[in-house]
């Protein structure tokens, strides 16, 4: 080796922290998107480690972690996937819990909202977006709510599948819909909007998990347990979660 290879590693060594720092990979419900990105420099900064997300449907995501993606966390949008992770041998037995509670809206750029079940009762659209509901927590709870309502047959040939609750925001953001079913984090301050009762649906519990890829990984479990902090519960509920 020769001598300035060999006193630039000595000199990484020897720098405070340097050895420590690592680069985990988190797979990221998609509805918890924005929230991800602003928690991403609060972590980086208390730890030095830096985060690197991957964004998608939960059930497309634990498909990855199945055929070995390397992901160190999953934040899911439900508490099924983590626990299936645990059972199937991809997480880590006791790193579960419930980091959200996620909200279901009804939303639109063109309609009046104020009363979103009369508005799906009347059927005055053409298209209705939702997640696709066997990949999508949030587009599970949309099936349902329309179950509730009583609108299943009604509303099915007006649905507009999205393969992710970003895609199916994006339906109606770029008029292709003109309402959807989205997560209530995703439209915060914004016109159009129609909170989903909760009784209307069963409860968006999002649930987070260690993956075995990331068992010997002391950033990944810092990570965990971030997301626990009163730093990160306040950017989580002041994004449109519960706690």
């Amino acid at each position: 080796m020769n001598r300035p290879l060999l006193w630039g590693l000595l000199a990484s060594l020897l720098v405070p922290g340097a050895a420590q720092a690592e680069t985990i990979s988190v797979a990221v419900a998609a509805n918890f998107t924005a929230v991800a990105e602003q928690l991403a420099p609060l972590f980086e900064a208390a730890t030095g480690d830096e985060v690197v997300y991957s964004f998608g449907a939960t059930g497309q995501l634990y498909a990855q972690i199945s055929q070995g993606a390397p992901y160190a966390v999953l934040l899911a949008a439900d508490s099924d996937r983590p626990r299936r992770a645990v059972a199937e041998g991809y997480g880590v037995v006791g790193t579960q819990f419930t980091y959200a509670t996620g909200a279901l809206a009804l939303y639109s750029t063109t309609l009046d909202l104020s009363d979103g079940a009369a508005v799906l009762a009347g059927g005055d659209f053409d298209h209705l977006a939702i997640a696709d509901p066997q990949s999508a927590p949030y587009g599970r709870a949309a099936v349902e709510t329309l179950a509730a309502l009583g609108l299943t047959a009604a509303m099915s040939p007006k649905l507009v599948t999205g393969q992710s609750i970003t895609q199916t925001l994006q339906f109606v953001d770029s008029g292709n819909a003109e309402l959807g079913f989205v997560a209530a984090a995703q439209v915060v301050g914004k016109q159009g909007v129609w909170l989903v009762p909760a009784d209307l649906h069963n409860p968006i519990v999002q649930d987070a998990v260690l993956l075995t890829p990331g068992e010997h990984s002391v950033a990944a479990k810092a990570f965990l347990d971030f997301l626990k902090s009163d730093a990160a519960a306040n950017v989580i509920r002041a994004a449109g979660y519960r706690l």
